[in-house]
C-alpha cells in the first residue's frame, strides 16, 4: 500500500483510507498474504505507514501480516524501501487509479512481477488535480530515467 497524506492531526487521508481498505479486501480475499504499508512523515508528524496500520488492524488485519516501511517520502523511495523489507519477487501495489502506471514501472525497477490495484475517489476535483499532478511527475521520472 502506497502512503499518502494523513493530516495534521493525524486523521489519514480519503486517498490513504481507501488504499487501505481495498488493500484489507484483499487481504481478507487471500489475494495478499501481509500488506506492506509505506510511507514516512509528511504534514501530520506521524509516518503515513503508522496511521495505514492503525486503520489496516481496525478493518481486521491482524498486526502479525502487517510490515510497515516508515521512511519514504516519494514513489521511487516507496520501492526501494519496500523492496529492502520484501521477502520475494513479486509484489501487488494499492494506489490510486492514477498513479498505477508509473507505480508498476518504479517498482518493476525492483520486483520481477508486478500488478497493481488502482482505486477511484468519487469526488471529481481530487480526481483531476491527481491525474494532473501525474502526468507532470511521469514526465519528470521519464526525463531522469527513472520508469
Amino acid at each position: 500500500v502506497l502512503g499518502c497524506r494523513v493530516f495534521p492531526d493525524g486523521r489519514p487521508s480519503f486517498a490513504l483510507s481507501t488504499r487501505v481498505r481495498i488493500a484489507a479486501e484483499l487481504f481478507a480475499e487471500g489475494r495478499a498474504d501481509r500488506l506492506v504499508l509505506t510511507g514516512g512523515v509528511g504534514d501530520g508528524g506521524v509516518a503515513e505507514a503508522e496511521v495505514a496500520a492503525s486503520l489496516a488492524e481496525s478493518l481486521g488485519v491482524p498486526r502479525s501480516a502487517l510490515v510497515l516501511e516508515t521512511r519514504s517520502t516519494s514513489t521511487e523511495q516507496n520501492a526501494r524501501f519496500a523492496a529492502e523489507v520484501i521477502e520475494g519477487r513479486r509484489v501487488l501495489i494499492v494506489t490510486d487509479a492514477y498513479h498505477v502506471f508509473r507505480s508498476e514501472r518504479v517498482f518493476a525497477r525492483y520486483f520481477d512481477e508486478v500488478h497493481g490495484v488502482g482505486t477511484v475517489n468519487p469526488r471529481w476535483w481530487p480526481r483531476i488535480r491527481g491525474a494532473l499532478r501525474e502526468v507532470i511527475a511521469i514526465a519528470g521520472y521519464g526525463l531522469q530515467g527513472r520508469l
